[in-house]
């Protein structure tokens, strides 16, 4: 049994990495017999901080594959990831194939795999912004519609899904429930929807102590919790031209933050701030990108975050620090509904405001144990499919 786990991002390495435990645990329990994966990493992310560093933190295993894709415009890159995708998929010939999030590595291995009969398993499936302009968006809408396996992390995502027209739903999966009975009645014309949590809490929790334990972050940069804000920008709406970038500059000013505000830099935002040479507030203090532990850190600590990054605006919920999003929507309206997250578009006085008890004892992501139930219903499916893999495992 193989399973081909398809990434290229930042986000998506953190992901993976419950997974890598989780099929850790389960080779050690099993003595290893039968189960195999392959990483492939499209090489998307290609900064060390944007990427090795993850792999080396999260102690998740080296991809046997680096196709090293770099930067490009949307339609080229798709293409040139599908190009390198699709040899390695047919050499490694994986039982089903693993891909997570809304990247152009997403919409590349989904496609490529698919179009091979590779059944596909989209994790963060479900999630909508509603708005087409997102290159997100349209990766999500065709990675959930061509995958066989779609693991949704809240209800909200479910519900999604269903009014797409997905009939075959588990959304609320019991120890007791035979999966493998679910399973059987699951086809490419018929894929399987479960709602089993949110695979980023697993990691959250997790990664969290080991980063207050060992990142110096606040040191280095001179901070006091609770005395700066923090920013990130990197979407390609907020940073393929620079009158967006320039209105969220305009946002900020206005919104008054305490000062310093530390703002991490993407690469593909450095571009654009040197060739348009846009300025910034004095107050701002851009730095190179950091590593997910010293990020984990920079949050946990900020006064207030402002990110347009669908990862941050959970991890800003899981630690309950007041965020504002640098867009007109989210995918995670959750946290919004919460009251610790609000839209740039939202006046202060619409911004709901966390007043109660029941509102902070919600947990809307899941127990934590999200990575066990993908991995197991993964198991099931490719044993559903190879009956011969039974007697190994």
């Amino acid at each position: 049994m193989k399973l081909a786990f398809i990434i290229g991002a930042r986000p998506q390495f953190i992901k993976l990495s419950p997974l890598c435990r989780a099929l850790d645990a389960q080779n050690r329990s099993s003595k290893g017999n039968g189960i195999t994966s392959v990483i492939i990493h499209t090489g998307q992310h290609y900064d060390y901080e944007l990427s090795k560093i993850f792999f080396d933190q999260l102690l998740i295993p080296s991809p046997k594959y680096n196709l090293e894709v770099g930067s490009a415009a949307h339609g080229k890159q798709t293409g040139i990831m599908m190009e390198k995708i699709e040899p390695v998929l047919l050499q490694e010939a994986p039982d089903i194939a693993i891909v997570f999030g809304d990247t152009n590595s997403t919409l590349a291995g989904a496609l490529v795999a698919s179009k091979l009969h590779i059944p596909v398993t989209h994790v963060e499936a479900g999630l909508r912004s509603f708005n087409r302009r997102m290159p997100e968006e349209i990766n999500r809408l065709v990675a959930d519609h061509v995958s066989t396996l779609l693991f949704c992390p809240t209800d909200r995502a479910v519900m999604n899904l269903r009014r797409e027209g997905f009939t075959n739903i588990v959304d609320n999966l019991h120890p007791s429930d035979d999966i493998v009975e679910v399973l059987k009645k699951t086809s490419a014309s018929n894929p399987l929807v479960v709602e089993a949590g949110d695979i980023m809490y697993d990691a959250f929790l997790y990664t969290e102590a080991l980063a207050a334990s060992t990142s110096t972050i606040l040191k280095d940069l001179s901070l006091s919790p609770r005395q700066y804000a923090l920013l990130t920008v990197h979407r390609a709406e907020n940073t393929d031209d620079s009158a967006s970038l320039e209105r969220i500059i305009a946002f900020l000013e206005k919104e008054d933050p305490l000062s310093p505000m530390i703002f991490p830099v993407h690469p593909r935002t450095r571009k654009l701030i040197d060739e348009k040479r846009i300025p910034f507030p004095g107050s701002m203090r851009m730095i190179p990108p950091v590593s997910y532990f010293d990020m984990l850190m920079l949050e946990r600590n900020s006064a207030i975050i402002y990110t347009d990054s669908g990862g941050v605006q959970k991890e800003a919920f899981f630690m309950r620090v007041p965020c504002v999003t640098l867009r007109e929507e989210t995918e995670w309206t959750e946290t919004v509904e919460s009251g610790w997250n609000r839209l740039m578009g939202d006046s202060r006085d619409k911004a709901r405001k966390v007043n109660n008890t029941s509102q902070l004892d919600q947990y809307p992501f899941g127990d934590g144990h999200a990575a066990d139930r993908h991995l197991q219903i993964l198991l099931a499916f490719c044993r559903l499919r190879n009956p011969e893999e039974k007697k190994s495992l």
